[in-house]
């Protein structure tokens, strides 16, 4: 249509106007000099992500780093992890990973569907503020919450902990009613509004909601508000029934987990083949680093919301025993100057942090679950603390992130949060203190 047309002649983004036909396609700005970071800072960038592999006890890593003032890094260690070592009992083998393979983005693909929730408050098809009752009327325990309160993690819903069953049957189908039916049947953490705690089960419950209010499934909802308009040609919403990740990608593991969530590192599982239904529109995305680079760079920004909407979703409450620099947003985090946030689901750990202000970028993925989300954040923190004080480039001003850790803090939490390390990172895995 003609107004949009000359919006994306001009090169603005769709931030500029609330009118904007869904399927335009939205450039994301800014973005990173395209030579690679100085040898001592991908020096560094190496070590890190090298020690995250060990820490984590996984065969691969993809990781890319994008400082507007300095450079871009991006890397691939290890292997794709095919087998069992019969020597050291862990996963290994197999070729190379390369820095366009797919993998699972996991819980955050929280912060897509809540965007997405954004853009139909943009269209005025539903209100932030609307009740879940008015969509769902006839499912028990949604009085009092509403859309917003979901995406925000403030409905006072109760997670369940059924990573054990996800982990050890990853092909089950989980219809989501019962996903949901179990965070709503869980002790409540407190009133709607009252408490922060995150909830999966809340998103999920977002989704049917939304799904009701549309009439449109969440895969053609993801296509025409998200993928199609980033060009985010690489991602996709696979069915509960698609078992397989498109393309080429890297085996997800995981260790086996005891019914309180213990987990055996002597028993790690091959999990590459599940049903995202586990987790659904919060968990169930695949993407690849590039898309996942450009996600990340448009939620930090809000290049596919006006400006108001924009402000909605980065009105934030502060996380429950967390510092003040972390807070949590409409689907996704603010960690000081950055926005993102962690992801997992069985197989696959993934971070992405950006600064919509000096557009530093970080996103990484590896191919084991055990270590939980915490683990990749702080290994994202670390890689975001390394590339905020990279020299800027010649003939490029210095724009650099001003952020509330150190290299140092980030490491410390990365050991404390290991779980499954290899014998070189035992001792390094250490608690510190």
């Amino acid at each position: 249509m003609a107004p949009a047309l000359a919006l994306l002649t001009a090169g603005l983004t769709l931030s500029l106007s609330a009118c904007i036909d869904a399927t335009a396609l939205i450039p994301v700005r800014p973005d990173a000099a395209a030579d690679a970071l100085a040898p001592e800072t991908s020096a560094d960038l190496d070590a890190a992500l090298a020690d995250g592999l060990d820490l984590a006890g996984a065969t691969g890593a993809i990781a890319g780093v994008w400082a507007p003032w300095a450079g871009q890094w991006l890397a691939s260690p290890g292997s794709v992890g095919t087998g069992i070592d019969s020597v050291t009992g862990r996963p290994a083998g197999g070729a190379s990973l390369t820095t366009d393979m797919r993998f699972r983005l996991g819980t955050l693909t929280s912060s897509m569907t809540c965007t997405v929730l954004l853009r139909l408050v943009g269209e005025q098809r539903v209100g932030l503020d609307d009740a879940v009752a008015e969509y769902l009327p006839r499912l028990p325990g949604v009085q009092g919450i509403t859309l917003r309160q979901l995406c925000q993690n403030t409905a006072g819903l109760g997670d369940p902990s059924l990573e054990p069953q996800f982990v050890s049957n990853p092909t089950r189908r989980w219809p989501p009613l019962e996903l949901v039916s179990g965070g709503l049947g869980s002790t409540r953490v407190g009133q709607p509004g009252r408490v922060w705690t995150r909830s999966d089960a809340g998103v999920q419950l977002l989704g049917m909601a939304l799904e009701e209010a549309t009439g449109d499934s969440w895969a053609e909802l993801y296509r025409r508000y998200l993928f199609e308009p980033l060009g985010l040609d690489d991602t996709s919403y696979p069915g509960p029934q698609d078992l397989d990740l498109p393309g080429a990608h890297p085996k997800g593991w995981a260790a086996t987990l005891d019914a309180d969530g213990r987990a055996d590192c002597t028993r790690p599982l091959d999990v590459t083949r599940l049903s995202n239904s586990m987790s659904g529109v919060a968990g169930g995305a695949v993407t690849t680093l590039g898309d996942a680079k450009t996600w990340s760079q448009s939620l930090a920004t809000g290049s596919l919301l006006s400006p108001d909407l924009v402000a909605e979703q980065w009105k934030s409450v502060r996380e429950e025993g967390a510092p003040e620099w972390r807070r949590y947003g409409l689907g996704a985090e603010q960690l000081g100057p950055m926005r993102g946030g962690a992801g997992t689901i069985p197989g696959f750990l993934s971070a992405t942090l950006s600064d919509p202000e000096s557009g530093l970028t970080v996103v990484v993925m590896i191919n084991d679950s055990s270590a939980g989300s915490e683990f990749v954040l702080a290994l994202a923190q670390r890689l975001a603390a390394i590339a905020a004080e990279a020299p800027a480039a010649e003939n490029r001003p210095s724009t650099q992130s001003d952020l509330p850790w150190t290299e140092e803090e980030a490491t410390a939490q990365m050991r404390t949060n290991a779980v499954c390390p290899t014998g070189s990172a035992t001792d390094a895995a250490a608690p510190v203190g």
